[in-house]
């Protein structure tokens, strides 16, 4: 069996009803896991996961009472579990001084307090059972500040430094922790991005995305499937001594 094989393992992906989390449900099926799709989006989590062969459920991150019963569901629905990508995230745009309260608890509540709630619950589990991967969907806005990002970007440096300390005390217990990082990936969110930061730099959307492409050394956008690779990575045996760790996916944007 090849070390990238995940088959026997069991799989819950939140915010998997599409784009990045839908490409990595998709990877870690072809690399033969059972895999349970969580979304707020429960119709949206239904079709994806009917279109790869997965079970579905809703669950709303940024509430307890919701994580737990959903990830009882997945356990349920799979006979239990041994990987939890903690996908689940927003992003909205304003100049930092703009900012309401309502968009800076929004982006915190989903993108780092869905972050601890998810992995918590989740580690308990994998604790009790002697085994366990998480793998946390962070950004390149993680690992540095970006204009008219300020409350993003503090969600995610915030799900970086949660990962790294989780995974120092997981680590004992033989339970890996790790987190990617995407750069620039077309998926919606970027779509709707690319439209705010169009409007807040006062240009196109279209010099937007022309703007976009050429940032990355590799010449241009990532796509979903190129985020999914390295999760699907970081779960299987080929990554075993790795925790602690918050890998760019990013086309060389980010160095460090």
């Amino acid at each position: 069996m090849s070390e990238t094989s995940l088959i026997g393992r069991r799989a819950l992906v939140t915010g998997a009803a599409g784009g990045i989390g839908a490409a990595i449900a998709r990877s870690l099926r072809e690399a033969g896991a059972e895999v349970a799709i969580a979304d707020i989006d429960l119709a949206a989590a239904e079709a994806t996961a009917a279109a790869i062969g997965a079970h579905a459920l809703r669950m709303d991150v940024r509430h307890r009472a919701e994580v737990e019963a959903g990830f009882a569901r997945a356990v349920e629905q799979m006979g239990g579990c041994d990987i939890l990508i903690g996908n689940a995230g927003v992003s909205t745009m304003a100049h930092a001084l703009d900012i309401t309260d309502e968009e800076w608890d929004f982006n915190l509540d989903v993108n780092a307090r869905g972050i601890f709630l998810t992995n918590q619950i989740a580690a308990r589990h994998f604790v009790a059972e002697g085994q366990g991967c998480i793998v946390n969907t962070a950004s390149v806005g993680g690992k540095g500040g970006a204009p008219f990002l300020a409350h993003y970007c503090a969600s995610k440096f915030a799900v970086i430094g949660w990962t790294q300390s989780l995974a120092l005390e997981l680590a004992s217990k033989g339970i890996r922790v790790n987190a990617v990082c995407p750069g620039y990936t077309r998926t919606s969110m970027q779509s709707r991005e690319l439209i705010w930061e169009a409007e807040l730099r006062a240009i196109t959307p279209e010099e937007m995305m022309a703007q976009y492409a050429t940032l990355a050394p590799l010449g241009r956008n990532g796509s979903p499937e190129d985020v999914a690779g390295v999760v699907t990575f970081l779960c299987s045996d080929q990554a075993r001594f790795m925790t602690g760790q918050s890998l760019n996916v990013d086309g060389g944007l980010v160095m460090h």
